[in-house]
């Protein structure tokens, strides 16, 4: 990775942050709720940057459409986020792996 890599992925970053604040306030409570509990779970996939992205355009239309967040995605976050990384590996996935193979 160079460091014009590394430029861009702030740049996207930085994009990707704006429109998150541009969200409604619950619905940008909702994300950073999401956003938490996928950096814990840690599906491997999430630093290549679709998912978090997607979800704001998910939400971003939610908002225009004046649905409500929580009418959007129903009551429980982690569910919902659990049901978005689906099968993708963990972070958590890959150490149990590793200390079976150790074991």
């Amino acid at each position: 990775m160079g460091i014009q890599d590394i430029i861009e992925g702030k740049r996207e970053w930085r994009a990707h942050v704006a429109r998150v604040k541009a969200l409604p306030p619950d619905y940008r409570i909702v994300y950073e709720e999401m956003q938490k509990y996928l950096f814990k779970v840690g599906p491997v996939s999430l630093t290549e940057g679709g998912l978090l992205s997607e979800i704001v355009d998910f939400f971003e239309e939610g908002a225009a459409a004046g649905t409500g967040v929580m009418d959007l995605i129903g009551p429980d976050v982690a569910a919902f986020c659990d049901g978005l990384i689906g099968d993708a590996p963990t972070y958590a996935d890959l150490y149990q792996q590793s200390r079976r193979r150790k074991g």
